[in-house]
């Protein structure tokens, strides 16, 4: 066993959710650190300089928003990985989490083995210096904003931003393994297509977990367009078991990708937190 254990600080309100996770993660030979309000959860991140924090949002003075906000403010704590642990499910709670710059976000109830898995790949992240997704091997973090800074505002590249639909149910349904399988094998089929019309500068990297962005020649979006969409959606139900696709196939929550063109980037300031928003909301 290693004489350094990994910190990590937990701020959750619900006893028998604290309880669980406190003893969970220190079976998994992590030290931690539990409290249950928000300002002490402020002051904890201060005085232990945890490796990670699980913050619930809903807490009984500030809220898990503010705590976030107040960590990422403050040099001392401002590259704390923060994974969410709600039970808000709407798509701008998770947004308003992801512009504060929370590196996770999970819903309750959950699956601990995932929570687990999720904590390993944010601590893995830092030490990998966030360039590369845990999953996929992509690019993500400091290398998809390098990108970034270099196209927008200028001629010459277009970019396609694919969104995979329904993952948080898929994974609810047959679990994270299952998941990350689907991720990996869409990111492959991706990297197999661009392959076809690839130069050297042509790049794909991770937004998100679940959001993958394509930088081309303007010349090619149309057609690595036409056939991703055309090969994501021949391929869906095939990440369902065999005894479930025909009932997956009529669930509104099945498994899908939403693609979307930006011809040109010439118009978009070089401010790549404005431009994230953006494709954030075109998902």
């Amino acid at each position: 066993m290693s004489d350094t254990k990994q910190k990590i600080l937990i701020v959750e309100d619900d006893p028998d959710v604290a309880e669980m996770l406190t003893a969970y993660f220190r079976s998994q030979e992590y030290e931690v650190f539990t409290v249950n309000w928000g300002e002490d959860g402020v002051r904890s991140a201060l005085q232990v300089n945890p490796e990670l924090v699980i913050l619930d949002i809903r807490l009984p003075d500030i809220d898990g928003y503010e705590v976030a906000h107040r960590l990422r403010k403050d040099r001392r704590t401002s590259n704390i990985p923060i994974i969410f642990l709600t039970e808000k499910r709407e798509r701008s709670d998770r947004l308003q989490g992801l512009e504060i710059g929370a590196d996770d976000y999970i819903t309750k109830p959950f699956d601990v083995q995932e929570l687990r898995l999720r904590v390993r790949n944010a601590l893995k992240r830092v030490y990998q210096g966030s360039l590369t997704n845990p999953v996929t091997g992509l690019p993500e973090g400091a290398l998809v904003d390098e990108k970034l800074s270099e196209v927008l505002g200028k001629d010459g590249s277009a970019l396609l931003y694919i969104s995979i639909q329904n993952m948080g149910a898929f994974r609810e349904a047959y679990g994270f393994v299952a998941s990350d399988d689907v991720l990996r094998a869409i990111s492959l089929m991706i990297v197999n297509t661009l392959r076809e019309f690839s130069r050297s500068d042509d790049f794909l990297g991770h937004l998100s977990t679940t959001e993958l962005l394509l930088v081309v020649q303007p010349s090619n979006l149309p057609v690595l367009h036409d056939k991703l969409r055309s090969r994501l959606e021949q391929s869906v139900e095939y990440f369902y078991p065999l005894k479930d696709r025909e009932k997956a196939a009529k669930q509104p929550d099945r498994l899908g990708a939403k693609l979307v063109e930006f011809a040109s980037l010439k118009n978009y300031k070089p401010d790549t937190a404005q431009f994230k928003t953006v494709l954030m909301n075109a998902s």
